[in-house]
């Protein structure tokens, strides 16, 4: 669970790259491609944060757990990590960050937790959904079918040079099918995945898959017509529990929905290698509040 760099021809990944400009500060550049609707997704900004904190303890810990707010938007381009070290121990060590465009406010805040292998035991209560195969599942980069009278306009970049995706559990806005429970199953894979240098992919990456939760909200609320309103979440915090390694390839992402009022919605993600010797491994559990505009 090292918190190694990507390679330089990981594009997209770049953007996690951080450098050090004195003073407990961090510079990174977001590329467009992480542009989601208005601002940058979320998880890129908590992996810049992870990565700076990281750097400056310097202790080799991998990342345990770590709360992020997002107080106010992050444009794309360059932005600044302000980092506090809490305590620097030799099996755990804590950190603070705040992240934001060079100058100004921070839009971004962070605690984390980092720690090293420690004796125990083990154990996992969850389990993963019964769901096809990714090649089985239709990818977020298809186009609406005609007879939706939804616009073919195309996914955002972010769905064709950071992440494919594919749905596995769950309805697309135009299917009329009843449905159920407030919970849908994504398959998530990085376009040109980011590895660490134990041949494991950088577990950062599984923060930018932890900050997708919408889905079951929007599961629940069945289908809408094409001229009805359309409906985004920015996230106001998240949340995200690291449990080991996940290996390169696609990681099955089960998110379910436990209310919505006033605005907002809860939810949790369960992220799942299904590669992992003996079946499925949980690798990350998160949770997440965000809340609702309407896309002009």
């Amino acid at each position: 669970m090292g918190l190694a760099s990507a390679s330089m021809g990981e594009v997209a990944w770049d953007s996690t790259a951080v450098t050090a400009i004195g003073d407990c500060r961090y510079r990174a550049a977001i590329g467009d491609e992480w542009v989601l609707a208005m601002v940058p997704q979320g998880g890129v900004l908590a992996a810049i944060g992870a990565r700076a904190m990281a750097t400056e303890l310097a202790t080799g810990q991998p990342l345990r757990t770590i709360h992020g707010v997002f107080a106010s938007p992050v444009a794309a381009g360059t932005v600044e990590a302000v980092v506090t070290v809490l305590r620097r121990g030799r099996s755990v060590s804590q950190a603070r960050v705040e992240l934001g465009a060079p100058g100004g406010a921070a839009g971004f805040s962070a605690l984390a937790v980092f720690g090293g292998d420690r004796p125990g035991f083990e154990f996992t209560e969850l389990v993963p959904p019964t769901v096809p195969d990714p090649d089985e599942c239709t990818s977020f980069r298809e186009p609406p079918p005609p007879e939706s009278g939804f616009e073919a306009s195309g996914p955002w970049a972010f769905w064709v040079d950071v992440l494919d995706g594919r749905s596995a559990l769950g309805h697309a806005p135009w299917d009329p099918s009843p449905r159920g429970a407030a919970e849908v199953a994504n398959w998530y894979r990085f376009e040109d995945p980011p590895i660490s240098d134990d041949g494991t992919l950088d577990p950062l990456a599984l923060l930018v898959y932890a900050d997708m939760m919408p889905g079951p909200v929007f599961e629940r609320l069945g289908s809408r017509r094409p001229d009805e309103p359309r409906w985004f979440a920015p996230s106001v915090e998240l949340t995200a529990h690291l449990f080991g390694h996940a290996t390169p390839g696609w990681i099955l992402a089960h998110a379910k929905a436990h209310h919505a009022g006033d605005g907002y919605a809860s939810a949790e993600m369960a992220l799942w290698d299904p590669r992992a010797p003996g079946g499925p491994r949980l690798v990350a559990w998160a949770c997440q509040q965000m809340f609702f505009t309407q896309l002009s």
